[in-house]
């Protein structure tokens, strides 16, 4: 499913109160919004004048300064947000499509393993406070244990890094290049209907294999992976790496031969 512009689950999750899932899921959409400004900016989406220098996890980041750009990938991460709440999301992707609606990249975040909570949208509002209350030291100890922040923060800061370091190394996109968000579902995940609608199905081309489809799209994997970063901290953890597609492989031997 993509995002309309204008089976592995984290072992015992319930042991997390309400209050970590919520500020475990925080800090992973505050990751990808980065990520997300900041491949636009170094993959030339939009005009490198129409960015702001900022910092973000103590490193130089890129942020674009169009309220309607912000306000379209604020509205799309939260909608993400929503579905990694169910549980349902296998991988987000961040792809790149040349003028003539061609796949040029993938920029992939595996969260195959991402915890979910069962019922945690449901009681956020109201059972929040009562278990921090039920909480005894030992409790609050094994939590800490699980969740260790400073970890978290040190490895989400390098896979920016990273990130930021090969999406300024790839081969030049041609001009026109848009860009929408993506999540492929598991096999289990229903898919996210209801009003209003901000997901709608993607083209055949990426399609990924299911017990429905037996074989994956043709622009699913592309040409070439570069991988990016595992991230592995406590419970959380996902993958990132960057697909080149068939369509720019075959511009750039073009563009050679001639």
């Amino acid at each position: 499913m993509s995002l309309q512009p204008d089976d592995q689950p984290l072992q015992d999750p319930q042991s997390l109160p309400l209050s970590q899932a919520s500020q475990l899921l925080t800090s992973f959409t505050q990751f990808l919004t980065v990520c997300i400004h900041n491949i636009l900016y170094y993959r030339s989406i939009y005009p490198a004048e129409t960015f702001l220098a900022s910092r973000a996890y103590n490193l130089p980041v890129h942020q674009s300064r169009h309220p309607k750009v912000c306000s379209w990938i604020r509205d799309a991460v939260d909608a993400v947000k929503g579905q990694l709440i169910l549980g349902v999301v296998e991988r987000i992707a961040v792809v790149v499509y040349d003028g003539q609606a061609k796949v040029m990249e993938r920029w992939m975040f595996d969260v195959a393993g991402f915890p979910a909570w069962e019922g945690f949208k449901e009681a956020m509002g109201t059972r929040m406070d009562e278990e921090e209350d039920e909480l005894d030291e030992e409790a609050i100890g094994n939590i800490e244990a699980k969740v260790n922040w400073v970890d978290i923060d040190e490895q989400l800061r390098a896979t920016i890094r990273k990130l930021a370091y090969t999406a300024e190394k790839l081969r030049k996109l041609p001009d026109g290049c848009t860009f929408t968000i993506a999540v492929e579902l598991r096999d289990e995940g229903e898919a996210p209907i209801g009003h209003p609608q901000p997901w709608i199905p993607t083209q055949s081309n990426l399609q990924t294999k299911s017990k429905d489809r037996e074989m994956p799209g043709q622009d699913v994997g592309g040409a070439k992976t570069t991988p990016l970063r595992a991230v592995e901290a406590g419970p959380l953890f996902f993958e990132c790496w960057v697909e080149e597609g068939r369509s720019k492989d075959q511009q750039s031997s073009n563009t050679s031969s001639e």
